[in-house]
């Protein structure tokens, strides 16, 4: 066993070795430092309020002052040649629901080391904090401790979009962190609760949460059998109350505190699959772990994409039938939940844990928690990816994604 476990490690240093001897240029860069620079919420009037976070002076002189260390590497990723065109194809895709194709530049910037395992984990833990508040039980203090006398999002009357924003000491790259999902029937709850479920079913569901009679729809775009009108259902994404709405204003209020800095998407559940739309609108690198596939509320939005999405990655596991798409039907943990989570494609890459075949883990919404994929899955290297010379599964495309195949999408008009 012991030699097994050297050898493993061996073939990654070996691994790594070479590549950084093929392509020098390829060498691991140092660490980025990121620290706590800010909670968001959204208030009730649907204003994104920023909170900064401040050292307490009344920290003991024994406590640690650590920050989340994260490697970084170069990507490729487009963002609009032109501001103006963008502006109006994102206003074209929310006041008509029309797609404006636009011209794209294709540009490096720094983005997350994905094949680092540790910089995984550390972005996960940061998506674990947004459902907490700093120094709330489950939070992952790594070293470092805040004073959030006054945190916006986490009074019990909001219950509204959530998260954190975590900085470089220099700003020149910011994570922002996206909360996902508080459900009671998997381990959660809480004020923003029903505002979560409703874009759930909104974002995910084949045509607005009508599993079957008995369900209410959060849309009137059902028009019996197997039809749902297409406009009616694009114009539904499209209303204010939509979180995606917001992430769009908090992050242009990111970029006008930071205009210089790289902005990082990363969210868990609803909060991974808005990073990645918000990724793909604005050409951000973002990871999203254990992510509802989002692909087809990206279609719905008519978001002006770019022609490449590789800069946003996924990641999850096999046992969790909310990322796989399986948690659907009648008789399914989501819909007994009143949860119509019917989406199944993802953007960009994804990073696949089969604990399924590796770990016999059974299919079960139980698994879905952020906690099983920092504890379980990053906190050692993946064996099967070790014997190939890597700490976690290569990221590779989705292929031959089909989802709501039995619905009739098309212009059925309310009689």
């Amino acid at each position: 066993m012991l030699l097994s476990t050297v050898t493993s490690w061996l073939a990654i240093f070996l691994a790594a070795s070479l590549r950084n001897e093929q392509h020098p240029s390829a060498a691991l860069p140092a660490p980025l430092q990121f620290e706590l620079r800010h909670l968001h919420a959204v208030s009730s009037d649907a204003q994104v309020v920023f909170k900064d976070v401040q050292r307490s002076d009344a920290l003991s002189a024994t406590s640690e002052l650590s920050s989340y260390a994260l490697r970084s590497r170069r990507i490729k990723t487009r963002r609009p040649s032109s501001p103006d065109a963008f502006d109006r194809a994102r206003v074209r895709s929310m006041r008509f629901r029309e797609t404006e194709a636009i011209d794209w530049d294709e540009i490096e910037v720094e983005g997350p080391d994905t094949e680092d395992r540790e910089t995984l984990l550390l972005l996960a833990k940061m998506t674990n904090n947004a459902y907490l508040s700093p120094g709330e039980q489950g939070w992952y203090e790594l070293g470092e401790q805040w004073n959030v006398s006054y945190p916006f999002g986490w009074e019990p009357d909001d219950d509204g979009f959530r998260g954190h924003v975590f900085a470089t000491p220099d700003n020149s790259t910011i994570v922002l962190s996206i909360k996902g999902t508080s459900a009671a029937f998997i381990g959660g709850g809480g004020p923003t609760a029903k505002k979560d479920k409703f874009n759930d079913n909104l974002l995910f569901s084949c045509c607005c949460a009508r599993v079957d009679w008995t369900w209410t729809t959060v849309c009137g775009c059902y028009r019996g059998g197997w039809k749902c009108d297409q406009d009616c259902l694009e114009e539904a994404l499209i209303e204010e109350s939509l979180f995606y709405t917001i992430g769009t204003n908090l992050y242009n209020n990111l970029t006008y505190l930071y205009p210089e800095a790289n902005i990082w998407m990363t969210g868990h559940s609803l909060g991974g699959a808005l990073a990645s739309l918000l990724g793909v609108t604005f050409g951000t690198p973002t990871l999203a772990i254990e992510s509802p596939g989002e692909k087809m509320a990206a279609a719905r939005l008519h978001l002006p994409s770019p022609p490449s999405d590789q800069h946003i990655t996924h990641l999850y596991h096999t046992a969790d039938p909310i990322a796989m798409g399986t948690c659907n039907g009648v008789l399914s943990s989501c819909a007994l939940g009143g949860y119509a989570m019917e989406s199944k494609c993802h953007l960009g890459k994804s990073i696949i844990y089969d604990t399924v075949s590796n770990l016999s883990w059974a299919v079960d919404i139980r698994t879905h928690t952020i906690v099983n994929v920092i504890e379980k899955l990053l906190a050692e290297p993946w064996p099967p990816s070790v014997d190939e010379g890597r700490e976690v599964p290569e990221a590779v495309a989705e292929e031959d994604c089909v989802e709501c195949f039995s619905w009739d999408f098309g212009d059925y008009p309310a009689k």
